[in-house]
């Protein structure tokens, strides 16, 4: 009887070691999908991330194409002003009594060297002063 005794609580302890062990089992089972959840969530998060990097990185091309583009057609633009500013005879006299100004001409001599009205000359004086005080 003593034998069937030890034998029923060793089946016993057997038994409930084997629960312990399938209790223990079912939580790595759980803690493990619930792992591999995380990693599937970061796995399509990180691919939306490199989508849109590779959107922002074709938007950046093409915004740095166009403002080559852009600064090519201004500096177009500034050697096409300054072939016209050289070309009007106009342009040409007032270049000339600017220069005169900046090199410290008197009034009287920019209005006869440049032909200018009087009104003229004194803007051009007036409007070098103002440059020269900022």
């Amino acid at each position: 009887m003593l034998v069937y005794s030890l034998l029923g609580v060793s089946l016993l302890l057997v038994i409930v070691c084997l629960g312990l062990i399938f209790i223990n089992n079912n939580k790595h089972v759980a803690a493990l999908k619930s792992r591999t959840l995380q990693l599937q969530e970061a796995q399509q998060q990180l691919s939306i991330l490199r989508s849109e990097v590779a959107e922002m990185r074709t938007g950046m091309l093409s915004i740095g194409k166009r403002l080559v583009a852009v600064e090519q057609r201004n500096q177009e633009l500034a050697q096409l002003q300054d072939a016209q500013k050289y070309d009007d005879p106009d342009a040409k006299i007032y270049s000339r009594a600017v220069k005169m100004v900046e090199l410290g001409a008197d009034l009287e001599e920019i209005i006869r060297e440049c032909e200018l009205p009087r009104a003229e000359a004194e803007l051009l004086m007036s409007l070098h002063q103002q440059k020269g005080a900022n």
